[in-house]
């Protein structure tokens, strides 16, 4: 049992206003289901009036804010929010529709300044930002339960293990973008918030008691303060199955296939795998057919599609069978940073033991720190410091890890075993 596990067990339970008492816990500690939002389901808020009072409500209530945001993953194009839940102190539970209500800038300055709580805030936080909500403080609940050392960080396990409460989590793949949202989904949503403040609070606790929250605090700080993420360069190549295709002419008939997917799926709002597999992609690529009806006979292209969709699809492969091999893709990603570990070895051998020796004195600090490797230091940040390597001295290792984004927390733990790993080979 973890640290953070025998805590949780000798925590005292949590009661919401509509949840069970203490003295409703059962003996064996089996977890109290929580069915019912403590102030029922609210209404969801559509129009700019009903959103005008929500704004006033949460601006004059106290203490930090829980936020969530659904989306519509595999239903509908891109990653935006189809709802957005929010609790606070004084303010109860609000439920916002983005369709109806698609610009919360204002929602997100009366919250300005104010704590932040949300689980995975990394999933929520581009779809909110595209609304007009950005944070400038937060508390990441899923992140707080990793660097804590539990060993599932999900949202209902961390509420069943710290609080004692089972949140019924059948709903968090449905399509978001229905309309209207069924009551069975309003309530899922409302209790995805319910507890995140009582959450929070136990985690604060916890981390405090295990000298982690000057970690965390730093953590959050980074992620609150971290502008958004460029688009992904040449997306195409992250096609499921990718790596079956070898030849440059193949490659180029995933990209133009990719292409036209995207252009259908935004057209039409819908998940480009709901338009075209990744996997019928990649056969096209494969086989390189000749006329739309060989390209019929692949897997993915069957029976129920249509003459015109294949033909479609056929004008994609044949611009890449017609392109010049000069704008042929080449294969691979321009690779701005080290090349993967397993080439180590051949191309720089001094290197590879620099990375061996530096990966097994991290892995045995986060272990003894009860706390996964990659938010002690991140992989990527221990592979460039080991492929150019900096002089093996701890000013030297503190910068160059600073310079790749590492905390000051990180830096202070991870310097000596770096500087260490570097001056051993030398």
């Amino acid at each position: 049992m973890t640290d953070a596990q025998d805590t949780a067990s000798d925590t005292a339970l949590r009661t919401t206003g509509g949840a069970p008492s203490d003295d409703d816990v059962p003996a064996h500690g089996l977890p109290i289901p929580l069915l019912e939002p403590r102030e029922g389901i609210p209404p969801v808020v559509e129009t700019e009036d009903a959103l005008a009072e929500v704004i006033a409500a949460f601006a004059a209530g106290r203490g930090p804010v829980a936020v969530d945001a659904e989306r519509a993953s595999g239903y509908r194009y891109g990653q935006r929010a189809y709802l957005v839940q929010l609790r606070r102190e004084g303010a109860g539970t609000a439920l916002i529709d983005p369709v109806g209500c698609p610009d919360l800038s204002g929602l997100g300055e009366a919250l300005a300044g104010t704590e932040w709580i949300l689980h995975a805030a990394t999933q929520d936080l581009p779809c909110l930002r595209d609304i007009g909500m950005v944070p400038t403080r937060l508390f990441d609940t899923e992140l707080a339960g990793r660097l804590a050392g539990f060993p599932r960080v999900g949202l209902g396990a961390m509420v069943e293990s710290v609080l004692g409460y089972a949140l019924e989590k059948g709903h968090s793949a449905v399509d978001w973008s229905t309309r209207p949202l069924p009551e069975p989904w309003l309530r899922y949503a409302a209790l995805d918030v319910e507890l995140l403040v009582d959450l929070r609070d136990e985690l604060e606790k916890e981390l405090d008691r295990q000298g982690k929250l000057e970690w965390a605090l730093q953590e959050f700080d980074a992620i609150a303060s971290a502008p958004p993420a460029p688009p992904r360069k040449d997306p195409w190549r992250r096609t499921s199955g990718m790596h079956k295709v070898r030849r440059r002419r193949q490659m180029a008939v995933v990209r133009e296939l990719w292409t036209a997917r995207d252009r259908v799926a935004q057209r039409r709002d819908v998940s480009p795998g709901k338009v075209l597999s990744d996997a019928a992609i990649v056969e096209a690529a494969l086989a390189l057919p000749p006329n739309a009806n060989a390209l019929s006979a692949l897997p993915g292209f069957g029976q129920r599609m249509g003459r015109r969709q294949l033909e479609q699809w056929q004008a994609a492969v044949d611009r890449a069978k017609a392109l010049p091999d000069a704008e042929l893709p080449q294969p691979g990603q321009p690779v701005a940073g080290p090349p993967p570990p397993r080439a180590w070895a051949d191309k720089d051998p001094a290197a590879a033991a620099r990375l061996a020796a530096a990966r097994t004195a991290v892995s045995a600090l986060a272990e003894e720190l009860n706390l996964p490797q990659e938010n002690l230091i991140t992989p990527d940040t221990v592979r460039r410091v080991c492929w150019e390597p900096p002089a093996a001295t701890p000013d030297a290792v503190a910068a160059a890890l600073t310079g790749y984004g590492a905390r000051p927390w990180q830096v202070e733990l991870v310097t000596p075993l770096l500087a260490a790993a570097l001056a051993a080979q030398a």
